[in-house]
């Protein structure tokens, strides 16, 4: 045990190591941060741009360990001369390896999870996400320091390199469940969705299996001890096990998930997701002039509901359905075109009877939104309707709802 404690201090004073955490840390935090999306903080979400982050620390990793292996393979002369088996030296060379990887990869997951925590985040980190990132660094790990080991030449780290990298770049996102295996490549998990648990834990099952089964092959390929085989074998139907159930997953990574909302009850009701909920002052905002606006009609509403992607964004029986994704520049004004939207008939209004009703549609909603009215051809419907008072034109808008949800408004309208 002495002589392993010499041994594991002597490796670990190597160069490579002290070149390789701030170099992995620096790949992993720049990939995931551009992978985060900073307006809006949800745990699902940071998982998967961690995860996505070794899709690019993944590669840098196995080309290190490559070329860690191609400089080391020179001494294996004098480690010959030891007592220890000759695995034992390529042994402590990838666990010391995949300890330098995972400590970059911690800093990674530090800085992504601050970053959440700052923000009004939402859900429960997937620590099965996290886990299956891990191992999946570690498996690169292992394949590029085989690699160099198998052809102890410098140009084999760039050909790992370019290997792994091909590998994790040239699939896409959900199309197939190859895309699931690891380094897993995720699209970004919209609100209202999260990452399936059984799909990661497969995944981080797959790459430990496979992981296993490399180094096991090596030390069976070099030491020959029968006993080997059967741990290899076990590793083996672990990651036919995991293939079969990523298989099964037909790549879908992400479920839909229940979710609770954030609301504010003044002057009007206004529900979000919980990520969102630095939205609700804006969305108060802009929305309360329009409900006021609306009160009396039949697309009156109280309430404003987020609703999932793909779920209609309607008005009806006082509540207005509204999509919101993030907090980019701009959402009050599509929340509130969102809710006029739902106001019309869609199909009348794509092809009104007369040419001049969208016109008329188009200065009433200017008014509604409190944009500034456009030209129209209707010079004296323009200047009637610009005279009228606010409460007036709530009047109106109670006796021509109706012409103006199905676009259907006539000049006799503003006479």
């Amino acid at each position: 045990m002495s002589e392993l404690g010499r041994v594991l201090r002597l490796e670990a004073r190597r160069t490579a190591l002290l070149v390789a955490v701030p170099l992995l840390t620096a790949v992993g935090v720049v990939t995931a941060w551009l992978s985060l999306a900073h307006d809006v903080a949800y745990w699902d979400d940071s998982v998967a741009a961690l995860v996505n982050a070794v899709r690019l620390l993944g590669p840098a990793a196995a080309g290190l360990s490559a070329w860690v292996a191609v400089r080391e393979r020179r001494l294996d002369y004098l480690r010959d001369l030891t007592p220890r088996s000759p695995a034992t030296a390529a042994l402590l060379d990838m666990v010391l390896l995949a300890a330098a990887a995972l400590v970059a990869y911690a800093g990674v997951t530090a800085v992504v999870a601050v970053d959440t925590l700052l923000r009004d985040q939402a859900g429960e980190p997937q620590l099965l996400g996290v886990v299956a990132g891990g191992v999946a660094l570690v498996l690169h790990v292992v394949v590029g320091y085989l690699a160099g080991r198998a052809v102890p030449h410098l140009a084999t780290a760039a050909v790992v390199v370019a290997a792994t990298w091909a590998w994790a770049q040239l699939r896409v996102p959900g199309r197939s469940w190859w895309s699931l295996l690891p380094p897993a490549a995720f699209d970004r998990v919209e609100l209202y969705t999260g990452l399936r648990g059984e799909v990661l834990a497969a995944q981080a099952l797959w790459a430990a299996g496979l992981a296993a089964v490399l180094v096991l092959t090596y030390v069976w390929a070099t030491t020959r001890r029968p006993w080997a085989v059967v741990p290899l074998a076990a590793a083996l139907a672990l990651t036919g096990m995991a293939t079969v159930r990523l298989a099964e997953s037909e790549g879908r990574a992400v479920g839909p998930v229940a979710t609770g909302t954030t609301c504010s009850q003044w002057p009007i009701t206004i529900c979000v997701h919980p990520a969102l909920s630095e939205a609700l002052p804006g969305l108060m905002a802009a929305t309360t002039p329009l409900a006021a606006r609306l009160r009396g009609t039949p697309g009156e509403f109280t309430r404003v509901e987020q609703r999932p992607a793909g779920a209609p964004a309607v008005v009806s029986g006082g509540v207005a359905g509204i999509h919101l994704d993030d907090l980019s520049t701009g959402y009050e004004a599509r929340a509130v075109t969102q809710i006029r939207n739902g106001l019309v008939n869609a199909q009348a209004c794509a092809a009104p009877r007369r040419p001049a009703a969208g016109e008329y549609r188009a200065m009433v909603d200017a008014w509604l939104l409190g944009a500034e009215p456009p030209a129209i051809s209707d010079a004296r419907a323009a200047r009637a309707f610009g005279a009228w008072t606010e409460q007036r034109r709530r009047v109106w808008l109670r006796a021509n709802f109706a012409g103006y949800r199905r676009c259907a408004l006539t000049p006799r309208a503003f006479r």
